[in-house]
């Protein structure tokens, strides 16, 4: 950073401290509301969500052969295979727009191509299937439906869309990419799935949220009274795993490659999400920005409605199925339907902490042409279902 760009920043920063409306209850409670939202995502998020994906990033890096990347997610895979894996594999995972950014950074940097990487990044919070069936059990089967399909179509669009714009980058990354040495693993295919499987289980099943109609009959309950049972049988395996099939440097090199994403990530989810939770305050609560604008502002099907809905959707940070009550809560105070497809469609894949996330990862560039797709393809489903329902 220039000298000349310093003082810019500490003469906007000093300005700003000058000018902080402390006296405002309402700004006091939007620091509160951003204090409020950090501290919920570090005490829910950060141990059983966020570090399970680093320490899968890093092994990604670290143990899964490029040449399988590339086979399979990467510029030269047909189509079908890798739009297909990366939509799969992404939806299986069912986690939140933060969980899915150092899995989406670490197959991306080991050579994915970024038309498979952005459909698995968008896959991964987007096409959740109990979050779909609550949708449709709350808000009505014709959103479910739509959510559903539009998820599905958009995770492949966004991809191919991303693939074409930026084919010539891509080309240049491709053929920039070193080409390693055969893989010299002592591991079996096998034992290698086995344990990526073992921090799969783990992740999916210590995030497995509560059922939330209290049928203990569901199988979803029986899942979740068992989910620490799970849980904790598969960190026992996987401790086994590692240090009967992994070298001293190996898990050296694992533990060092899981802190690089950490440390590049976490600093920009926590000021991410303090300025959302500033902005927009959490469920329930108001933040800087009245929720009565919000009301107002999605109702009926007008084209700014739904255009209001994407970007709102796309900066606010939703946990896992927590954008059902909040829109449920919008569709009461007049939000229309197709305002509220557009959010749901746009908000659980997009955050303002994600974005800062995959701009680390991706570039300024990039990340705003995906950002604008997610918004642009939200705007357009959400006006178009609204035309009909």
């Amino acid at each position: 950073m220039t000298e000349r760009k310093k003082f810019v920043l500490f003469l906007v920063i000093f300005v700003a401290v000058w000018f902080m409306p402390l006296e405002s209850d309402r700004f006091s409670g939007a620091i509160f509301e951003a204090l409020a939202l950090l501290r919920w995502y570090a005490r829910e998020h950060v141990i059983l969500c966020l570090v399970p994906a680093f320490f899968i990033a890093g092994a990604i890096v670290n143990f899964v052969s490029q040449n399988s990347v590339m086979k399979y997610l990467g510029s030269q895979a047909r189509r079908s295979v890798a739009y297909g894996v990366a939509a799969c594999s992404g939806s299986i995972l069912a986690v939140c727009s933060c969980t899915v950014l150092p899995l989406f950074a670490g197959i991306y940097m080991r050579g994915a191509g970024l038309g498979p990487a952005t459909a698995f990044l968008y896959s991964g919070p987007a096409i959740n299937a109990l979050a779909i069936i609550l949708t449709a059990r709350v808000l009505g089967a014709e959103i479910g439906i739509a959510r559903a399909a539009g998820a599905v179509l958009f995770s492949i669009i966004i991809g191919l869309l991303m693939a074409l714009i930026f084919r010539k980058d891509e080309a240049a990354k491709q053929a920039a990419m070193p080409v390693l040495p055969p893989d010299e693993s002592t591991r079996s295919l096998k034992q290698n799935i086995f344990y990526f499987a073992l921090m799969l289980i783990f992740l999916v099943f210590a995030n497995w949220g509560k059922p939330q109609d209290g049928d203990s009959s569901s199988i979803w309950n029986l899942v979740y009274s068992a989910k620490w049972l799970i849980s904790g049988a598969s960190v026992v395996l996987l401790f086994i795993v590692v240090l009967r099939w992994f070298s001293r440097g190996e898990i050296r090199s694992w533990a060092s490659s899981s802190w690089e994403y950490a440390a590049m990530t976490l600093p920009l989810l926590f000021g991410g999400v303090f300025v959302a939770g500033f902005l927009l305050g959490r469920p329930g609560h108001e933040g800087i920005i009245p929720s009565e604008w919000v009301a107002v502002l999605l109702g009926g099907n007008s084209l700014g409605a739904n255009l209001f809905a994407s970007v709102v959707g796309a900066f606010m940070y939703f946990a896992t199925l927590t954008e059902i009550p909040i829109v449920q809560g919008l569709i009461g105070a007049g939000m229309g339907k197709g305002p509220a497809l557009a959010l749901l469609l746009a908000g659980p894949a997009l955050s303002l902490p994600s974005m800062l996330v995959i701009r680390s990862v991706i570039g300024t560039k990039k990340t705003v042409v995906y950002v604008c797709l997610v918004v642009v393809m939200a705007t357009l489903s959400g006006l178009i279902f609204g035309t009909f329902f």
